[in-house]
């Protein structure tokens, strides 16, 4: 297939499960909770609330699951990129012990969820392949492997030829085999949720942006271009789009982008040969990449890149050269589509869970880790909002504060993707693999 027939579009959006019933607002809606955000995070805080029988709306700016939450691999990554030692060290002991033991069962959780509220989603849980690119991030990840195991994680190493068996690439030597991973179609992940939440009485509305916040009396009055809501809270699930909704939110991140392929399906004889057993794959780079199969056999296979323009300068092209890297026996399937989307990397690389006025609540920041990390966050606030004391959380309240020189840093952005796979060239000629 020639590179001027592959689709520009989202190939979640061609698979999905069927949307949950919408509405545009118009006129006034008077809620308990109101969710801002149809994303991941926005579904799952909207379900455990209409769970527990709270009055809750959820609205989005555009549809449900348009951002990244639909356009990501779908992959569940289910452990950080620090040790349980450093969680804490990060976050203080309670906080950090509460963070292990909800990341030890963060996988299980989410397909869990998955089966009590009967989500279409096409979920498979046969584990993840984290493989290390260099002599040096093989030392490192046996390093992570082996803190996570010492707290019961279920994780093996595996070296040389068993890498390339399991994984069916030459390009790496050691990896990491996470029993517990899997991967969704997260488009359908996202419409479950809501679907769920839909069926346990929570109103969604689309096509409806928030223009506006402000207290009222003893409520929060959330304006749109044709109508509003009433709360008396409010939970800004909005993560990598929450450009202007509460003064110095979107400057706590970076916006960052992924740019993803889907193949067309491979032959049952490639699919034993690559990613065999539907294992996923990611590995160290900073530019990292990613791949995993759909359940119709195509290989969806992603990067990090330049802008949200998947055509951009180290977008696309990045992208086929790093799939002739990992699997060069794929350097000639054709391709289907390809698309981009944004991910909100905080600072630590660990999510946020502020509270920036009574009765506000925001969790956003997941930095790669979204498909688990913000069902963790959805249970999470709407825990807090039933309740359950801070001190009881996974993630630590943090006060709103913006990285410095947030404007300045922001602008070099699409610089990042090439420097750092400049960096990546540099470390796998001089470290080896």
């Amino acid at each position: 297939m020639k590179r001027r027939d592959i689709k520009d579009e989202v190939h979640w959006t061609v698979t999905a499960s069927t949307e949950p019933t919408c509405q545009k607002l118009i006129g006034s809606v008077d809620v308990d909770v109101l969710v801002v955000g149809g994303g991941l995070t926005g579904c799952r805080t909207a379900l455990g609330l209409a769970d527990a029988g709270v009055s809750v709306a959820l609205v989005d700016a555009r549809e449900i699951g348009w951002g990244s939450s639909g356009r990501s691999g779908g992959q569940c990554n289910p452990i950080w990129r620090q040790t349980p030692q450093q969680l804490e060290e990060m976050l203080g002991a309670t906080h950090g012990k509460n963070l292990v033991r909800t990341t030890l069962r963060a996988a299980d959780d989410l397909f869990s969820d998955i089966e009590t509220f009967g989500v279409d989603c096409d979920p498979v849980q046969t584990g993840w392949i984290q493989a290390a690119h260099t002599k040096k991030t093989s030392k490192n990840l046996g390093v992570l492997g082996k803190a996570w195991v010492a707290e019961g994680a279920d994780i093996i190493e595996i070296e040389g030829d068993a890498v390339r068996e399991a994984s069916g690439s030459p390009a790496y030597s050691f990896a990491l085999r996470h029993a517990a991973g899997g991967h969704v179609q997260p488009l359908s992940l996202t419409r479950g949720y809501a679907c769920a939440a839909v069926a346990r009485g929570a109103r969604i509305f689309k096509d409806s942006p928030i223009t506006g916040l402000e207290r009222n009396d003893r409520k929060w009055c959330a304006k749109s271009c044709q109508g509003e809501f009433s709360a008396e809270h409010v939970v800004l699930a909005t993560n990598a789009y929450s450009e202007g909704l509460w003064p110095g939110l979107s400057k706590t991140y970076h916006s960052l982008f992924s740019v993803v392929l889907a193949t067309q399906p491979l032959s049952v004889e490639q699919q034993q040969a690559v990613l065999p057993g539907k294992v996923t794959i990611s590995d160290t780079r900073l530019a990292i990449y990613y791949a995993r199969y759909d359940r119709d056999g195509r290989l969806i296979f992603g990067c990090v890149a330049s802008s949200e323009n998947v055509n951009a300068f180290g977008g696309f092209g990045r992208l086929m050269r790093g799939l002739k890297t990992v699997f060069p026996q794929l350097a000639d399937v054709p391709i289907e589509r390809k698309w981009a989307g944004r991910i909100a990397v905080t600072p630590e690389m660990m999510p946020h869970l502020h509270e920036p006025a009574p009765g506000v609540l925001a969790g956003l920041g997941f930095s790669g880790r979204g498909i688990a990390m913000s069902s963790v966050m959805g249970r999470a606030l709407s825990a807090k909002l039933l309740g359950a004391v801070s001190e009881d959380l996974p993630f630590p309240v943090l006060p709103i504060k913006p990285i410095p020189f947030h404007a300045v840093t922001s602008r070099l952005i699409p610089l990042a993707a090439p420097a750092m796979t400049l960096k990546d060239k540099f470390d796998t000629l001089t470290n080896g693999v």
